[in-house]
């Protein structure tokens, strides 16, 4: 049995213009400082890495993981949510993702994929010279803006929509299987991935790949009213990753899963700082015990009331306070009667 590593935290919704959350030592000793081992990366920034040079040089790889060591923590995974989205754009978010790229690729879609592409492919690489095992991304989403059927979808839309899909993504989970590192999906609504059988139909796309894999984070399938027990249960030989983020869902008579249109705060469905909303993580985290997870246990903060910074605090507390450090032997063990061929045989009757 494995006892799951952490806390970490990633630092993505963190980062800012302002000490300690400008630069990578900076922050990693703030981290280290609040009692988290680990740090999951975000690959946006060059001020924490820069992601081409890291897939194109080890020495630069291992300085960057110098940096963190130093400060006494792990790099536990790259993310390259923003660029993974990129892969797949449904023409009505063109311009609103213009952001997640640079600026002189605003507006050229087809540069843009291709540059995410490579971005992704670039992850890959990094993450085998920094010694990881497992990344994580978007999927990207070409069919949901048709999530709701209505007016009625054209035969075969969504059909088409995963076969695309699946045809972007197949030779980067074979880069990445070359790599020997894992593609963890995020499910997330927004993605075409964001429940079990959106990512069980891009799994037939793929051909079952089996560097396609997942990030759990359970915040998301409580928004989507989604049984996220029952979900490692059924996928953990794909989990490769965790997220723990908390959420809660409060449905009243005037909305409940689609919010209304409402900003966080006043939404049924929104996410909070860890122990502040409904999600049980200790079955969680026993589940994940049981079924031998590998990885991290790793901090996104994102809540509509509290302060990151209290919640970045809090949150390491509540992590090592879930993690089941797993037992080496059986509880009963001091009553073992042993056993033999002989005493088996003696007991059940048999000559």
């Amino acid at each position: 049995m494995l006892t799951i590593k952490g806390p970490a935290i990633f630092i993505a919704q963190f980062i800012g213009n302002d000490a300690p959350f400008n630069d990578l030592k900076s922050i990693a000793q703030w981290a280290s400082s609040l009692g988290y081992k680990g740090l999951q990366l975000p690959t946006g920034d060059a001020r924490f890495i820069d992601l081409q040079k890291a897939s194109e040089s080890k020495t630069y790889a291992d300085e960057v993981k110098g940096i963190v060591n130093e400060a006494g923590l792990e790099i536990t995974e790259l993310s390259t949510h923003t660029q993974g989205q990129l892969v797949a754009v449904n023409p009505v978010y063109n311009e609103l993702f213009n952001a997640f790229a640079p600026a002189h690729l605003h507006n050229d879609f087809k540069a843009r994929q291709e540059w995410a592409v490579q971005q992704v492919k670039h992850a890959a690489k990094a993450s085998q010279n920094l010694g990881l095992q497992a990344s994580v991304t978007f999927s990207g989403a070409l069919a949901w803006p048709f999530v709701y059927p209505w007016p009625q979808r054209p035969a075969n839309l969504v059909a088409d929509a995963f076969d695309e899909l699946g045809k972007r993504w197949k030779p980067i989970l074979d880069f990445y299987d070359e790599c020997g590192i894992d593609l963890c999906y995020e499910l997330h609504a927004g993605e075409d991935l964001h429940d079990g059988v959106t990512f069980e139909m891009f799994l037939d796309r793929v051909g079952q790949h089996k560097r396609a894999n997942l990030l759990y984070d359970p915040s998301h399938f409580v928004l989507q009213c989604l049984d996220y027990l029952a979900h490692i249960d059924i996928y953990h030989e794909r989990i490769k990753m965790m997220h723990v983020k908390d959420a809660e869902f409060n449905p009243t008579g005037k909305q409940g899963v689609y919010g209304g249109y409402q900003n966080w705060v006043d939404r049924a469905g929104r996410f909070r700082s860890l122990g502040d909303g409904k999600v049980d993580f200790k079955a969680i985290f026993s589940k994940m015990a049981q079924y031998d997870f590998p990885g991290w246990a790793v901090l996104e903060w994102e809540c509509a009331l509290k302060h990151p910074e209290d919640g970045a605090r809090e949150g390491a507390k509540f992590i090592a306070d879930h993690i089941i450090r797993v037992t080496d032997h059986a509880f009963d063990d001091f009553v073992s009667s042993g056993g033999n061929p002989t005493l088996n045989n003696n007991l059940l009757g048999i000559q």
